[in-house]
């Protein structure tokens, strides 16, 4: 009861902001939400903002994990008070969330105020851009778009990004640390548009290391995005290899999965005694919707010990419905 209490409450803060909330071209204002996390050293923000144009009214919003050096002004003890008001700041290069608002049992909501940097737009002429609009410097910090990521980009060969990619990068969730870490694991993408597409298609750095562990080491960048898109993951890796089918090539993969070759379909046909059939077999049986069911049903029809290509034939003529 008292856990729906705080929410209670802080449902009706977030409200009254809202309806008090107002967008002008050069303002930026809205609303954060704060929780704790399981790790001790970061917390989770959520930032929402609203806005007004000439192309009409959109709502953003974007949350993750920053760490508590990364909030100055709130203290740990503050975020676990029995209801107190904060004020804290969010600093970034590009400007700062002047943020207020209530704490109760470590749950926290409040309304933000975005005030830029100057000293950034020096900085960023002096790499050779133009002076950002408002809205592109707003979302250059919203989005944590620093002098030490667009140095990264330059310091690795990266080309060099105009200042829109650098916005889109930012929105893209491309950043410093992802850029690093890509770095240790060996790849120089070069490509800032490749790096963002990368981002867009969820290849993490996790997914690369998991990979990396699974035998597949070094792989070309438009393989890891073909890969994640298609669902091959390294637990269905293991699925296979549990069932004998080892070091099978990655396209071969992309293959199976793309046909529903499942490892529950090949365990299914384990149960019939059927195992360890090559791989384009598998996906032919697939296609052709030869299944454990359909294996049963043949079975109790007295069809016995009958190979696949009679099976593939007997289903293609709808034998056993």
């Amino acid at each position: 009861m008292k856990k729906l209490t705080v929410f209670g409450t802080l449902a009706l803060l977030l409200c009254y902001l809202l309806s008090s909330s107002t967008s002008a071209q050069d303002s930026f204002t809205g609303q954060w939400l704060i929780e704790h996390t399981p790790d001790p050293k970061a917390i989770h923000l959520t930032m929402r903002y609203e806005k007004t144009g000439s192309n009409g009214h959109s709502i953003s919003q974007r949350g993750g994990s920053v760490t508590w050096d990364q909030l100055i002004g709130l203290s740990e003890a503050q975020t676990k008070s029995n209801g107190a008001p904060v004020q804290f700041q969010l600093r970034r290069d590009a400007g700062t969330f002047l943020c207020e608002g209530w704490f109760k049992d470590g749950k926290g909501a409040g309304h933000w105020t975005f005030s830029a940097n100057e000293d950034f737009v020096g900085e960023l002429r002096k790499r050779g851009y133009e002076a950002p609009t408002f809205e592109q410097q707003f979302s250059m910090a919203m989005h944590d778009v620093s002098h030490d990521f667009v140095e990264e980009l330059r310091a690795q060969g990266y080309e060099r990004p105009s200042l829109a990619q650098l916005v889109r990068m930012g929105k893209h969730g491309v950043r410093l640390e992802y850029v690093r870490e890509l770095k240790a694991l060996g790849y120089k993408v070069q490509s800032v548009d490749l790096l963002t597409r990368m981002r867009d298609h969820g290849v993490s750095t996790n997914f690369i290391r998991e990979f990396d562990a699974a035998g597949y080491k070094n792989l070309p960048v438009e393989q890891l995005i073909r890969t994640r898109d298609h669902g091959v993951s390294t637990k269905y890796i293991q699925e296979l290899q549990a069932l004998g089918y080892e070091r099978i090539p990655l396209d071969e993969l992309i293959r199976m999965r793309d046909h529903g070759v499942s490892s529950n379909f090949i365990s299914e046909l384990k149960g019939h005694g059927i195992e360890r059939l090559p791989i384009e077999q598998l996906i032919k049986m697939r296609d052709h919707g030869v299944t454990s069911d359909f294996i049963q049903r043949l079975k109790e029809r007295g069809f016995t010990d009958l190979s696949i290509e009679k099976m593939i034939e007997l289903r293609d003529h709808g034998i056993a419905k």
